[in-house]
């Protein structure tokens, strides 16, 4: 259920969004994005490149991030603009969770907005893919 302009406070995190991307999305990524990087399906060439294993696709990251903003403001909301940064690996198989936390709660223009750190960590809790986004809540 979409979160409500009442229920929104400064400083409010955001229910997590926890995703456990496989080998197969990967692939399915892959096609669908046209980045077929050996480094996101070959572990013996991600591995000859110097990483520990085949890492999942940056984009793909960004993706969940988007995911994670409909989630909470629902079908009626509208997510104005957001972008995110890679800054670590995340694995296939590993838990990769969203978070995020409302920096701002304003009107402007008529319309109900929302800023947010939001970032996407490892099962370490190292933050992999800081980010930032405004949200419109509502219609």
């Amino acid at each position: 259920m979409a979160v409500s302009w009442d229920e929104i406070t400064e400083g409010m995190s955001v229910p997590e969004l926890k995703k456990k991307p496989s080998t197969q999305q990967l692939v399915l990524w892959a096609a669908g994005s046209g980045d077929f990087y050996q480094i996101h399906y070959d572990k013996d060439f991600a591995v000859g490149t110097g990483l520990s294993n085949i890492i999942v696709h940056g984009a793909l990251k960004n993706a969940f991030l988007g995911q994670f903003l409909h989630d909470w403001i629902g079908n009626e909301g509208r997510i104005k603009s957001y972008g995110c940064s890679y800054r670590g690996m995340d694995y296939p198989n590993d838990e990769y969770t969203c978070k995020g936390t409302v920096t701002k709660k304003y009107e402007k223009d008529g319309e109900k907005l929302v800023d947010l750190e939001i970032w996407g960590e490892n099962p370490e809790g190292k933050k992999t893919t800081p980010g930032h986004a405004t949200v419109r809540i509502g219609k």
